[in-house]
């Protein structure tokens, strides 16, 4: 990202809604705002798959779960925030995954211009990928400035998704054990 464009593009965009750029409150903000971005979006500069420790598994065969995975997201559509909770759970077959790395891959798919299915879908996807498990199920729960700041401004819709492969999809039991695991 190009932090000087930014600014400039932040600077008009304050204009262009009736600001005064040339206020106190405002001097900084263009450079706080291409600062922010950075972090906001800083997933675009990440390769979860270069990213990930695998190791082999020792014989492991039961249900390893991350839950109340927090994350701060940006909507692709109106570009406010999104906020919640990720839960992920997999089966593992030969490897299994470096534990901080399941919060990880929240961050970096979260940390892009997003909807709350495909970020669901990319976390689910990126793992079955990458240790070929015997299953995957991924939960997101988030509220969405976009519901409730203009639009339909309900003030406690949580939104859900989830995706599963393998197992999670094969197996009644399965999915409901995680369901429950992630109560």
């Amino acid at each position: 990202m190009d932090g000087k464009k930014i600014e400039n593009l932040i600077r008009e965009l304050l204009k262009e809604i009736g600001e005064d750029t040339g206020r106190e409150g405002l001097l900084a903000t263009p450079a706080r705002v291409a600062k922010s971005y950075g972090k906001l979006f800083g997933g675009y500069k990440e390769d979860p798959k270069k990213l990930i420790t695998v190791f082999n598994n020792e014989g492991y065969d039961e249900m390893i779960i991350a839950k109340d995975i927090d994350f701060y997201s940006t909507c692709e559509h109106h570009m406010l925030p999104f906020i919640g909770k990720a839960y992920i759970g997999y089966i593992p077959d030969n490897k299994i995954i470096g534990l901080s790395k399941l919060p990880r891959l929240v961050e970096i798919f979260s940390r892009r211009l997003q909807n709350q299915e495909r970020l669901t879908k990319q976390i689910a996807d990126t793992l079955n990928d990458i240790l070929k498990p015997r299953g995957v199920g991924v939960v997101i729960k988030a509220e969405h400035l976009c519901m409730k700041a203009r639009g339909v401004e309900k003030q406690n819709c949580v939104i859900s998704t989830s995706s599963f492969t393998g197992l999670f999809i094969k197996n009644i039991n399965t999915r409901a054990e995680f369901l429950n695991l992630i109560k």
